[in-house]
């Protein structure tokens, strides 16, 4: 029997669109570039030839246009994996549910996404301005958690050995982490030979669980000192960022193909943030349009 969606499940605007994103089926292409702030989408569209939608809902703001021939949508998620549950979850939906009949389409689409963010380096060689592309992720946010066949799609033996370095087994207080490697043919593509590859940190916070302190302590002192210490099959934790492990574990688990990409804006070991980085960002927006 088909799956039929509940008008409470799957909520479909009165012009056919989907709810939050307020994009029709037809609207989405099947490669997809998801970026923070809705500011950025536009200067991401910027290097189109032509635009078929431009619409905007609250901190989602989708164009989608052609770039060398190839047809790409751009998406602002705003900040956090709580977001990109919202976002990945339409757009599988406008692509794999039959909105006019919401039952899931008998061949199903696989997008290729990828998210250009900013991010804080935690390595020597992740200094201000450097590419980073997360090839596997470490969520603190616990979203991946709500998802059946969490486990199936996501890199236990690390979960357990970063569980142990921090020490945090058994300590109801701290993070459950999950971890969810990107698609591997997509990362090494748009990383090329030019960008650091490593472990991404995506925090469910931007001062305490990145390990900044301001007014209030921290819970852990030591957490960044130990999180730049972790090493996994060679490799290191590079950086923090928000949104990385959601998007590989949903993307994973629904079929699709991601990575993230960053550009180092603030470098956490040297204590140094350069804060006109929107100045330089096109570089790695013009990096991926070429790639993806």
């Amino acid at each position: 029997m088909k799956q039929y969606f509940e008008s409470s499940e799957l909520i479909i605007n009165e012009d056919g669109s989907v709810f939050h994103l307020h994009v029709k089926p037809e609207w989405l292409a099947d490669k997809v570039i998801l970026v923070g702030d809705p500011g950025r989408v536009e200067l991401v569209a910027s290097h189109f030839s032509d635009r078929e939608c431009d619409v905007t809902s609250r901190e989602f703001h989708t164009v989608t246009g052609t770039y060398a021939g190839k047809r790409i949508t751009v998406v602002s998620t705003g900040i956090g994996c709580d977001n990109i549950d919202i976002v990945l979850n339409e757009l599988d939906a406008l692509a794999n549910i039959d909105f006019s009949t919401r039952h899931i389409r008998p061949a199903l689409r696989s997008l290729e996404l990828v998210r250009i963010g900013t991010c804080g380096g935690l390595q020597a060689d992740t200094p201000v301005g450097t590419f980073v592309c997360s090839v596997k992720s470490i969520g603190f946010d616990g979203l991946l958690n709500f998802y059946a066949g969490r486990n199936a799609v996501c890199d236990l033996p690390c979960e357990r050995a970063f569980l142990n370095h921090m020490g945090w087994s058994g300590n109801l207080c701290a993070p459950a982490p999950y971890v969810a490697d990107a698609d591997a043919r997509l990362a090494e593509r748009i990383a090329g030979t030019d960008m650091v590859k490593g472990i991404t940190i995506a925090a469910n916070g931007f001062f305490g669980p990145q390990g900044r302190e301001l007014r209030i302590p921290l819970a852990d002192p030591k957490q960044n000192e130990k999180i730049e210490q972790f090493e996994y099959n060679g490799l290191h934790i590079t950086n923090f960022e928000m949104e990385s492990s959601a998007l590989a574990g949903l993307s994973r688990l629904m079929g699709h193909k991601a990575t993230t990409v960053c550009m180092v804006i603030a470098d956490r070991l040297a204590r140094k943030a350069n804060v006109g980085y929107k100045n330089t960002i096109d570089n790695l927006i013009t990096t991926v349009l070429e790639r993806i």
